[in-house]
């Protein structure tokens, strides 16, 4: 069996246990297999979809980004401060955007120039992003942003409305929320870049072993600042997309999203070893965390219980990764 028929093995068992999932709570509550309900997972699930699909990149090359929860937090909180401070929100939410590719790009050159292990680079940015955020807000939450700056979170796409017959809307579809719209063209864009572009075999090929890549004529130092560029970009879009949601920007925002993010990239079939990994599997194990999570709630299971199983659950599915790889 080679590496692309054992990725997809791993892929087919993730997305087995998710309609397992599906089946399990449905039965379980009534209420778990509606519209409006689906529509709330698909919902959640888009911010661990964002930094997924930038840790899959990364972990595809051999590394690793702890940061991408604080840095969500810093540019959630730039884009809400440049709101404030009467800047326009398109503006706005582009300037936290760059806070992240700012973020990502110190983070490749700490791990391309400095040859800093990607553990400590990131975890040290993860340390700086967050004490940033916290300081240029005093800790304090960031409101009063609008209803503008709300449309992009909030939002959705063919929302259907009627007034009832006593005269108060009533929703016959909720429509597709516009962070989710986003979550299929990054999920789009990113899986064609990795299976159809140069760049993306240049990823996988640093990945598999940086020395036989430098070698064959690939700019490693590149490929990996890239990886990490994109990263810190995906996470500044999801702290604006988030704070957006949330019509307040909190700085302590986002804590434990990165080991969210990396478990959807690992239970979809992403090798912490490097150079396996699909965007496909990513979105897959992020769905499996979302409507995990979802289930257990409905079903009346405690917060504690559910860090339990998730936690379990992330443990298994690295065990087998490992097995693999031993193979």
């Amino acid at each position: 069996m080679n590496e692309r028929q054992k990725d997809l093995v791993q892929k087919f068992a993730a997305l087995g246990g998710l309609f397992v999932l599906v089946t399990v709570f449905s039965l379980a509550s009534p209420a778990f297999f509606s519209v409006g309900n689906g529509m709330t997972v698909a919902l959640q699930v888009t911010s661990i979809a964002y930094l997924g699909i930038g840790a899959t990149c990364v972990i595809i090359t051999g590394g690793i980004d702890l940061s991408v929860g604080s840095i969500l937090a810093l540019a959630g909180v730039v884009a809400a401060l440049a709101v404030r401070g009467g800047v326009n929100v398109p503006l706005a939410m582009l300037l936290g955007l760059l806070t992240g590719v700012g973020c990502g790009l110190v983070n490749g050159l700490c791990v391309t120039l400095m040859r800093l292990p990607p553990f400590i680079a990131t975890l040290a940015m993860m340390l700086v992003a967050r004490g940033v955020a916290l300081q240029i807000t005093d800790a304090k939450a960031v409101g009063g942003l609008g209803e503008q700056f709300a449309a992009l979170g909030n939002g959705s796409l063919w929302r259907v409305v009627r007034i009832g017959a006593d005269g108060f809307p009533d929703v016959v579809f909720p429509g597709i929320p516009y962070p989710v719209l986003l979550m299929i063209a990054l999920a789009l864009a990113t899986g064609l870049m990795l299976r159809r572009s140069r760049l993306g075999r240049h990823l996988y090929a640093v990945g598999s072993n940086a020395e036989a890549a430098r070698l064959s004529g690939i700019d490693v130092r590149r490929v990996t600042l890239f990886a990490y560029v994109l990263s810190g970009a995906l996470a500044g879009l999801t702290g604006c997309v988030l704070m957006s949601r949330l019509v307040t920007a909190q700085p302590s925002e986002g804590v434990m999203y990165e080991l969210d993010a990396i478990a959807a990239a690992v239970i979809g079939g992403t090798s912490l070893t490097g150079g396996i990994g699909t965007v496909s599997g990513t979105l897959i194990g992020a769905f499996v965390i979302g409507i995990l999570r979802n289930g257990l709630n409905m079903t009346g299971v405690s917060a504690f219980v559910q860090q339990i199983i998730i936690g379990l659950v992330i443990l298994v599915t690295v065990w087998i990764d490992q097995l693999r790889n031993r193979r």
